[in-house]
């Protein structure tokens, strides 16, 4: 009898767990928020393109090398002028931003000397996930989750304790 009794929890405990799955495949979200800086490395005084896909909104990019650009919303790219006082060899961060997600990509300013670009081998990768992205938190979901693995965990304890009485004979 005791032995259904824990099965019995432990199933409820796997079907809660189960039923509590990330809501992220539900949102419809069919596309990531993507973004690439071409070429990777460039001459001070130089112009990039910066890509940003997946945005149903205006992206603001800036770093420490170019103006902040924004790119409207409906076009994925816009082109940006490396200033000239760049410093050769250093990798600058340009930060993309969609909303509340938003991505960082580094950008490496030519030496003194004819640096030949680094291929970007990311751009024929698997492009996966959001980035780390925890701007979409949502609470309320959070909380349901969590109320509910709760209640099939105290559900479990409760079945699962031997009660006075019970199986004794």
């Amino acid at each position: 009898m005791r032995a259904i009794r824990v099965a019995s929890a432990a199933l409820l405990g796997v079907g809660a767990l189960v039923m509590t799955a990330p809501a992220a495949q539900a949102n419809g979200e069919s596309e990531a928020f993507r973004v690439r800086v071409l070429p990777s490395t460039v001459a001070p005084g130089g112009e990039v393109t910066l890509r940003a896909t997946g945005c149903e909104k205006s992206v603001s990019v800036s770093s420490g090398v170019f103006d902040t650009i924004i790119i409207p919303r409906g076009y994925t790219t816009a082109r940006a002028k490396v200033d000239w006082d760049a410093k050769p060899g250093a990798v600058y961060e340009v930060s993309f931003h969609c909303g509340t997600f938003w991505q960082d990509v580094d950008l490496t300013i030519a030496g003194g000397r004819h640096v030949r670009p680094v291929p970007d081998y990311r751009q024929h990768g698997v492009q996966a996930g959001e980035g780390g992205s925890l701007a979409d938190l949502n609470l309320k979901q959070i909380g349901l989750g969590a109320g509910l693995i709760a209640a099939a965990l105290g559900t479990a304890h409760h079945l699962s304790r031997r009660r006075e009485g019970e199986d004794a004979g």
